[in-house]
């Protein structure tokens, strides 16, 4: 596993992280992901395969002068980045948990230069593919109601023609 650089995209899976923009996106779209548990996936991506400590976790996410239930607010971050990810502690894809010790990064990461072209999201061919299942929503809606008699001029049947005798 490569270690990240801070300047660079992180994929790992279907997710990526931009850790300048601090924005998790899975396939494209950005995932709702608070600050604490950003900061701690970013401190296991820092070191892939390396153990991160809960006390290293302890002075990223808490400054020394902060009272907080550190055991209970740390299983609630995590558990939130995982619900996030959806990872479990029970069968790990990204995240493995070391009783007592820390934390460690399992997955492969790929980590990518940020290039502006691909930081669109969501895609410009999902957004024309949308936009088009809208126009065909709204034509069929405005014919089935027969908007402005459009349903009637079309289907109208043209007076059958006398016989030419």
């Amino acid at each position: 596993m490569q270690k990240a650089q801070p300047n660079q995209l992180i994929r790992f899976g279907v997710f990526e992280v931009d850790p300048r923009s601090g924005e998790l996106r899975k396939k494209g779209f950005r995932v709702k992901l608070q600050d604490q548990p950003l900061q701690i996936l970013l401190a296991v991506l820092e070191k892939p395969g390396d153990v991160v400590t809960r006390e290293e976790l302890r002075a990223k996410l808490w400054p020394a002068d902060t009272f907080v239930d550190f055991e209970h607010g740390l299983n609630a971050t995590v558990k939130r980045l995982r619900d996030a990810l959806g990872d479990t502690a029970e069968n790990p894809r990204y995240i493995e948990t070391l009783p007592r010790r820390g934390y460690r990064f399992i997955a492969t990461t790929v980590p990518d230069a940020i290039e502006p072209e691909q930081i669109q999201s969501p895609p410009r061919r999902r957004i024309w593919l949308l936009a088009c299942a809208a126009l065909t929503v709204i034509a069929a809606v405005l014919f089935v109601q027969d908007a402005g008699g459009l349903r009637s001029r079309l289907l109208v049947r043209s007076p059958a023609q006398a016989p030419i005798g």
